[in-house]
């Protein structure tokens, strides 16, 4: 079972400018729902009109104030969260630091050679498909799908976590950036959160039936090994819409989703922002 934690934080290391001095002092300007794990997903919303700043750049802010970004799975340095208000005209700037992780290694055998160390023709498919996902994942929409916590999106038993070390046929890959539910074929795969579709593709070779689901703010989740697709590019979604059938496509040793989660191109880990620490048994 995932263990989970949760962090709520409200911005209060004020730096005033000289027009601010007010006879009530103002109330802090945002809060954060989230871990400090690596990995995870803030989801930050403003008390009242402001600016939001990542790092020295921009984050996006909807009209209700809702905004959103991550710490990488290896991120080591803090980050800093500055948000001004527009009443006020104060500053508060957050150092926040992520809190480590240690990642399990995981050993896969049995695979065709052909998924593990494909040849030259297939390889330049694999990098055409990855750039498709990619690209997928570089808007910047108005949505805030992210805003609440999100449902797991398949019934089934967690058979691979986030961030492990994968060897694959004895050879160390690329650490695992999702959460596999193990499920029986043709098991449902529903929307977690509101949102819309930016990729659908039935036959990636690795991934098999892929989907790209946009939830706002540069948060996207993935959907992939999928059995057959029940969406079209530029569908609208709500929270548990049909969004395709689990299956083994792709590099798979047997049928399972693999759910993933982006901000933009960082890789994120679901299962820290979801409702519940499992999903329900199929």
């Amino acid at each position: 079972m995932i263990e989970r934690r949760s962090f709520l934080i409200s911005g209060i290391a004020f730096t005033a400018a000289a027009k601010s001095a007010c006879a009530t002092p103002p109330p802090p300007p945002f809060s954060l729902r989230g871990t400090r794990e690596q990995g995870s997903l803030l989801v930050g919303k403003l008390v009242e009109p402001g600016k939001v700043m990542l790092d020295g750049k921009p984050l996006s802010v909807s009209p209700d104030g809702y905004f959103a970004f991550g710490f990488d799975y290896d991120q080591k340095a803090a980050a800093r969260l500055t948000v001004t208000t527009t009443r006020y005209g104060l500053t508060s700037n957050n150092d926040l630091m992520p809190v480590p992780r240690t990642y399990e290694v995981q050993r896969i055998n049995g695979l065709p050679e052909t998924l593990v160390t494909p040849p030259p023709d297939i390889q330049k498919r694999i990098n055409r498909e990855n750039g498709m996902i990619v690209e997928a994942r570089e808007r910047d929409t108005s949505g805030i799908g992210f805003a609440e916590p999100f449902d797991w999106p398949t019934a089934g038993i967690i058979s691979s976590v986030f961030g492990s070390q994968r060897i694959l046929n004895g050879k160390p890959k690329a650490p695992h950036f999702g959460v596999d539910i193990a499920a029986p074929e043709g098991t449902a795969i529903h929307a977690p959160a509101d949102g819309s579709i930016v990729l659908a593709e039935a036959d990636f070779y690795l991934t098999g039936g892929t989907t790209v689901m946009d939830h706002g703010h540069g948060v996207f989740t993935m959907y992939i090994h999928q059995s057959a697709l029940k969406v079209r590019v530029g569908q609208a979604m709500k929270r548990g819409d049909l969004i395709g059938l689990v299956g083994k496509k792709g590099r798979a040793t047997g049928p399972h989703l693999h759910w993933g989660m982006n901000w933009f191109q960082m890789k994120l880990d679901p299962s820290l922002s979801t409702r519940t620490a499992s999903p329900s048994k199929a």
